[in-house]
């Protein structure tokens, strides 16, 4: 029996699961969205967030923390043909992902259900990325969240059409005075 035992084993061993997650969230900081199978994403979502969180306090205990927990890994990209070093990921998780999260209080990444199905063993593939640097801060407010507001959203646009409608009549009659002058 599994009472009260959390995470999940991913037919792995304790060391292979460490190794796989620091890995998963280094190319998730790297490249900000990675696609991988929705156990897995579960599983790295939490901890990808954990490391946001130490980020946002930027300081240096806070680096050496994630140092510890992540790695530090290097950053290359490929320029004509050649290895560019570009940074690190530990670098641009304090320089870049902290400060654009400072002000959002948790739900740094999202899971995205993809269509698609991994082809050796059909396994259900997500993306795991992060929430983007505007969404998510301003929420709109539903139009049918109570009774009766599907009808004060139907006038709302008749009231919109209605002024657009005065606005472009009264354009053109401006128009039509100008011609006559």
């Amino acid at each position: 029996m599994r009472h009260r035992v959390a995470g999940r084993r991913l037919s792995r061993t304790r060391e292979h699961r460490l190794a796989m997650r620091r890995n998963l969230v280094a190319s998730l900081i790297q490249h900000e969205t990675v696609s991988t199978t929705i156990e897995k994403a579960k599983e790295v979502k939490a901890f990808a967030e954990k490391l946001i969180t130490l980020a946002k306090k930027g300081t240096l205990s806070a680096r050496r923390r994630a140092i510890a927990l992540l790695g530090n890994r290097v950053i290359y990209d490929y320029e004509d043909g050649k290895a560019v070093k570009k940074g690190t990921i530990i670098g641009k998780l304090f320089s870049e992902l902290g400060p654009r999260y400072l002000d959002r209080p948790g739900g740094y990444t999202r899971i995205i259900r993809l269509s698609l199905r991994r082809l050796g063993d059909n396994g259900q593939l997500v993306l795991l990325q992060f929430v983007g640097k505007d969404e998510g801060l301003k929420k709109e407010p539903r139009a049918a969240a109570k009774k009766g507001s599907r009808k004060k959203a139907k006038k709302a646009v008749e009231v919109e059409e209605i002024a657009e409608a005065e606005e472009t009549t009264e354009s053109s009659s401006q128009e039509d005075q100008a011609d006559r002058q």
